[in-house]
């Protein structure tokens, strides 16, 4: 094992004392690791640097390093601290860790679990908790008694979501927006590509509510494999309302977009 994986020594030479006390230090190690064999060679000592201010009561302090032998400790040693008094020959054992060297195997970093979450993991039973700093939400406020009376308050109040604490942001509106226009019944999709007609001049689109009623509906054609999604206006399938099939001799049939009324017939007055 390479000695990379262990600390370099300080500049200050350790204590003397302190450094021949290696099978202290390793009998502390092999205590707190339960198994002899887990704890292998010494690897070294080094010194402790303290604070310029810090107390000389304190004494000397050294750290004696031996390799790990643990399963899937790659890279990662023993680390025992000890202390004593200048000028007094007890020992004291200030404490025994398992560090990770410069080769060592680590786990990746802690991510929270809203960073980790994808769209798609929520299942059956599953509660995604709510946080206060999302985003994609807003502040709502409640309608006073005056404008509850009035029916275009109301109709206002309905619009912005009135009586719900939260509501889309416009950030939020615009992730929205843009995360289904990337989709697969946005203007992009192989379907949509190859559709007689976008679904704007379709008669099975409905129109969102609201700022996005110019560019998003939801398709209410059991035929269509939009049917029930949200689609944008310049998405289209071959379900189109306005499709026909135009034959032509010895050809194979054109797919048109046309008017189902003749109005070429209506009168101007």
């Amino acid at each position: 094992m390479s000695d990379s994986a262990f600390p370099a020594a300080h500049g200050s030479a350790p204590d003397e004392v302190l450094a021949a006390a290696v099978e202290l230090a390793r009998t502390a190690a092999v205590e707190v690791a339960g198994d002899p064999a887990v704890v292998g060679d010494h690897r070294g000592v080094t010194a402790e640097v303290l604070a310029d201010d810090a107390d000389p009561a304190l004494g000397v302090v050294v750290t004696h390093s031996f390799a790990a032998t643990l399963a899937g400790y790659r890279g990662w040693h023993w680390a025992v601290t000890l202390a004593r008094v200048p000028g007094e020959d007890e020992i004291t054992l200030d404490e025994v860790v398992l560090l990770p060297g410069d080769a060592a195997l680590l786990a990746p970093a802690w991510v929270p679990w809203h960073e980790r979450l994808r769209p798609g993991d929520l299942s059956v039973g599953d509660v995604l908790p709510a946080t206060e700093d999302d985003h994609r939400l807003v502040p709502s406020y409640l309608a006073d008694d005056d404008s509850a009376d009035d029916p275009a308050g109301r109709v206002v109040a309905e619009e912005i979501g009135i009586g719900r604490e939260r509501v889309l942001s416009p950030l939020g509106r615009i992730e929205a927006a843009e995360r289904w226009r990337d989709g697969d019944f946005g203007p992009r999709s192989a379907m949509a590509r190859h559709a007689p007609g976008p679904c704007a001049t379709c008669g099975f689109f409905l129109p969102l509510a609201g700022s996005l009623r110019m560019s998003l509906g939801a398709c209410a054609n059991g035929y269509s494999p939009a049917d029930g999604h949200v689609v944008t206006a310049d998405y289209g399938c071959g379900a189109h309302s306005q499709a026909t099939l135009e034959p032509s001799d010895g050809e194979p049939a054109e797919v048109q977009l046309t008017a189902r009324y003749d109005t070429a017939d209506f009168d101007v007055l």
